[in-house]
């Protein structure tokens, strides 16, 4: 249950100073510098300490490391948004040393997907700070506008209001029916992994559900779904919208992702959604707001509609610039060229 009513961050500005941290799995370096081109592009100042290139075999650096990492990022004045380097693995790893009240106390927006849904989770369920379920530095905007949805990733961050009817000609209705509501959810496997734990997915009643995932067999989708169900979580849910799954058929067809969910969720009391273009997708990713209000309408033209935003509007005063002696990320040009890998971004 999160700690009040939702907080949002301030909205971001051009010239405004991005943080890039690193809480789960090491990044390719080639995809890490091609992202911090396209912040700059955009307008931002991407920042980021060298901490980023640490490496611990799968994970990017020792758990309290990668959590002390994005703290400093989150309270230092001079940073207006925080944006996750990749996925992976290893974001859940931080959740014990981030303190709620430190969190609400300095909001900032936190942008990422995949493994970045468990903090994402935990700032919205938890925390009561609204986030953004939108591309990492080395995996979306590396690749460009072909690689992201920048219209919608821009606007979430930059403006005070609704995103509105998001553009998915693909959407399609498998359970009839229209439900309002805040937004939560992320990655399906991050949110089944975390039931049972002391940071268990935990949206509110009346919520709307997001649910994407990739390279997950029909089966797997099922238990996930089925974990889901038994957890309680879809009684909690006005209406579900699902991502479009790639690589989630079995080779030869005979099953597939889209079957199992309407199979799974053919009795639902709500509006159910397939098709979504966020998270894993087969083209740009749309951004989605975390906590605020949504609508879904789930019947002849199929929609879904945000109609809060996640942030409020920024003061007329610039925020201070970055004070190195306050310990916060160090402005580094570019990633150390003796840290790139060609691990999956």
């Amino acid at each position: 249950m999160r700690e009040g009513p939702l907080v949002k961050p301030r909205a971001v500005r051009p010239g405004d100073r991005v943080a890039i941290v690193a809480p789960a799995s090491p990044f390719a370096g080639d995809a890490f510098a091609d992202g911090v081109g396209e912040l700059r592009r955009l307008g931002f100042q991407p920042v980021f300490d060298r901490g980023v290139f640490d490496r611990s075999h799968y994970v990017a650096g020792e758990p309290a490391a990668r959590a002390r990492a994005l703290l400093t990022a989150w309270q230092d004045p001079g940073i207006a948004a925080v944006v996750a380097a990749r996925g992976g693995y290893g974001s859940v790893e931080l959740l014990p040393f981030l303190p709620v009240a430190a969190l609400r106390h300095s909001p900032k927006l936190l942008v990422g997907y995949s493994d970045i849904t468990a903090l994402l989770s935990f700032l919205t369920t938890r925390c009561g700070v609204a986030a953004l379920h939108g591309p990492c530095v080395a995996a979306g905007l590396h690749g460009g506008p072909a690689g992201y949805d920048e219209s919608t990733f821009v606007r979430a961050l930059t403006r005070d209001e609704p995103l509105g009817p998001l553009a998915a000609p693909a959407l399609e209705s498998l359970v009839a029916g229209e439900a309002v509501g805040p937004l939560f959810g992320g990655n399906l496997t991050q949110l089944a992994a975390s039931m049972g734990t002391p940071y268990s997915f935990d949206p509110p009643a009346g919520c709307l559900l997001f649910l994407e995932e990739t390279g997950e067999r029909p089966y797997r989708i099922d238990r996930l779904l089925t974990q889901l169900r038994f957890a309680g979580v879809f009684e909690r849910a006005r209406a579900i919208v699902l991502g479009q799954f790639p690589g989630c058929d079995e080779p030869d067809g005979s099953v597939t992702a889209r079957g199992v969910v309407a199979d799974a969720l053919r009795r639902f009391p709500g509006p159910v959604l397939w098709g979504l273009p966020a998270g894993h997708t087969v083209g740009p990713a749309l951004t989605l707001p975390l906590g605020v209000r949504a609508r879904i309408t789930a019947g002849s033209l199929p929609v879904v509609e945000i109609l809060e935003s996640a942030v409020t509007a920024p003061p007329e005063s610039r925020i201070p610039p970055l004070d190195a002696t306050r310990g916060g990320p160090e402005p580094v040009e570019g990633p150390n060229p003796e840290s790139r890998d060609r691990s999956h971004p």
